[in-house]
């Protein structure tokens, strides 16, 4: 099977697809490839008229007009009128996805205090939220285990109340390892194995449902809605490290879908070349939110510039991207995560590091940035779940 029959085989995210379609596939799988190339063109350009949308797919006129009247009666396009034009003959009439028809229910499940969830639009514009704290009370345990996932149940209760139009699908970015069914694999600070989420939650809901892993959500995120390229790495800074990365528009899961754990990798030689696998030697050791947060505190205790601090976990970080980088000719890096810990000394150091471990002339152009989303880039990137699911619009 060819590159181009594998990523019109099928809609919604897997291996190798390429999240925006540009180009006609064969007739076995013309379809669904073509039906999302419509919306696609919409979704991103909005407002086309038959002929253009045949004009900019390369599809025939024939087999737009007949996608068009199919996604009309599905109520997932309008028609908004006849275009204003001086030249004769009748005006053409413009076509738009009915953002207002349906909403996405979006889940976070990586802040390590609370789960977040949002009701938005397709544009992915927040219509309401709802979270739940994962301790009981002030100075109680984090839920963990079971507890933990009921806790999820009654977020996803809150928001599926609180849409006011259908609901496309939901979305939900899990911190973990999470298989292409949902599952999640492992996800150590939550307590959870082979937790089967994304059936959990479609069984509860009677909603389509997509679980990936928030790192992957949040690199989505950064593409359809920051302008991210199709090569890029994004690094997610929190209470632990992950990267969702971009390859040719394509995500990278890994033969475990666990690409991106870059976490637990060791960075340096402190302890000689010789040495195996330590956790007080892996880059969640520098670099995670409350490692820095603590170095921070006792620095100020002891009335020293923390800068050392935030350059040091810079420098680290640059340690675990450099191979990456050099493997994979990445363009663009972005950081997602506190602005007050990495943007500044942190992220100078981390350039710096880049630049110092590749080949100059390889990566000139390489930019490392924070993200354009914020703090709601996974709620945001689960919305691109569903879009990419269901519409296959990215």
């Amino acid at each position: 099977m060819t590159t181009t029959e594998v990523q019109g085989s099928a809609g919604g995210l897997a291996p190798g697809r390429a999240l925006r379609p540009r180009a006609k596939v064969l007739p076995e799988h013309a379809r669904s490839h073509n039906r999302s190339l419509v919306l696609q063109t919409l979704y991103r350009d909005g407002q086309r008229s038959r002929a253009d949308l045949a004009r900019e797919t390369g599809l025939t006129r024939v087999t737009v007009s007949d996608l068009v009247a199919e996604l009309l009666a599905e109520g997932l396009v309008i028609e908004l009128g006849q275009r204003e034009s001086a030249r004769p003959g009748k005006p053409a009439v413009l076509l738009d996805i009915d953002r207002a028809a349906h909403q996405i229910i979006g889940v976070d499940l990586s802040d390590h205090d609370r789960f977040r969830g949002a009701v938005m639009d397709l544009d992915g514009r927040i219509l309401a939220r709802a979270e739940v704290m994962l301790a009981d009370g002030e100075g109680g345990e984090s839920a963990t285990g079971e507890s933990a996932a009921a806790k999820v149940d009654a977020l996803v209760d809150r928001l599926v109340a609180a849409t006011t139009a259908p609901v496309l699908g939901m979305g939900v970015g899990s911190p973990g390892v999470v298989d292409l069914t949902g599952t999640i694999l492992t996800a150590p600070n939550l307590g959870w194995d082979d937790l089967p989420l994304q059936q959990r939650l479609a069984a509860r809901t009677g909603l389509p449902v997509v679980v990936a892993n928030d790192a992957n959500a949040a690199a989505l995120a950064e593409h359809t809605y920051g302008g991210a390229p199709g090569d890029m790495m994004l690094i997610r800074v929190g209470h632990g490290i992950g990267a969702g990365l971009l390859v040719a528009g394509a995500l990278v899961y890994g033969s475990h879908f666990a690409a991106g754990e870059i976490g637990q990798v060791m960075v340096g030689t402190d302890l000689g070349l010789e040495t195996t696998y330590n956790r007080d030697q892996v880059l969640e050791h520098w670099l995670s939110v409350p490692q820095l947060q603590r170095g921070i505190r006792e620095a100020e205790a002891a009335g020293v510039d923390a800068t050392p601090i935030l350059r040091e976990a810079g420098q680290r970080l640059g340690i675990a991207l450099a191979p990456v980088v050099g493997a994979l000719n990445l363009s663009e890096i972005v950081l997602s995560g506190p602005t007050e810990l990495l943007d500044g000394p942190l992220a100078e150091a981390t350039v710096h590091t880049l630049r110092n471990r590749t080949m100059a002339q390889n990566h000139a152009d390489l930019s490392l940035r924070m993200t354009t989303q914020g703090q709601d880039i996974v709620l945001r990137g689960a919305a691109v779940l569903v879009l990419s699911g269901q519409l296959g619009v990215s």
